[in-house]
């Protein structure tokens, strides 16, 4: 991304964060193997400062929406610590192709990272007495729904990897476009990831109101989310 492109994506900016608006489909940092990223673009993000922000957390490579930026080492180490002790707000958006089973309600499973035969690895859920075992909790509820499609807005309170992805699954109504986590046998899907990193809420002034982002829905989620009565605008 060049400098216009990045910048375009700003959502909120003060002294110690930055707030960008992540596309989908593009990783946010380096793999293994290198190739685009998201970070090669933080350069143009400096605005007058000696050193370019950096991620004060993750979302997917195919996860679009809020993602944080600390800037200077002060925000970094702010948001880290808010990160860490569960106290910034996050709210995704996902669309299902199945209902799940209540209108609203707690997903708690704890995760484990399984490495594959093949060298990979996915995340798969795990009893809480299990070694290596991570507790993991989503609250959800459905927005709307119709054309055979749920909306759903989601509160992970904790930041396990895939978590989201993973307790759909696990619920029965695997994310629209999930590409790892569908019961085996599932043919490969055809459309993108369609979970979105809607909102996210930062009380990073102790003696201000917590600061409140919000990221629109990316285009290949219009459609589904209008079947289910959003409304664009």
């Amino acid at each position: 991304m060049n400098a216009q492109e990045i910048q375009a994506r700003i959502l909120y900016r003060d002294a110690l964060m930055l707030v960008i608006d992540k596309p989908a489909g593009l990783p946010v940092h380096a793999g293994p193997g290198g190739g685009p990223n998201l970070e090669r673009s933080f350069e143009h993000l400096r605005f007058g400062l000696p050193k370019p922000p950096a991620l004060a957390h993750r979302l997917d490579r195919d996860t679009s929406g809020c993602l944080a930026l600390g800037r200077q080492h002060k925000g970094l180490s702010k948001l880290g610590k808010l990160f860490q002790e569960g106290r910034i707000g996050k709210t995704y958006w996902a669309i299902t192709s199945a209902a799940p089973p209540e209108a609203s309600g707690t997903i708690s499973a704890a995760l484990k990272k399984l490495t594959t035969r093949a060298g990979g690895w996915r995340m798969i859920v795990v009893g809480d007495d299990e070694k290596d075992a991570q507790k993991a909790v989503t609250y959800y509820k459905v927005l709307g729904s119709g054309g055979g499609y749920w909306w759903l807005e989601l509160n992970p309170k904790t930041g396990r990897t895939h978590q989201i992805r993973v307790h759909l699954a696990h619920l029965g109504c695997p994310i629209l476009g999930e590409p790892q986590y569908l019961p085996e046998g599932s043919a490969k899907p055809t459309a993108k990831l369609h979970l979105h990193s809607r909102a996210l809420v930062v009380p990073l002034y102790p003696k201000k109101d917590p600061i409140r982002v919000e990221a629109p829905p990316p285009a290949h989620m219009i459609r589904a989310l209008q079947a289910c009565g959003f409304v664009t605008g």
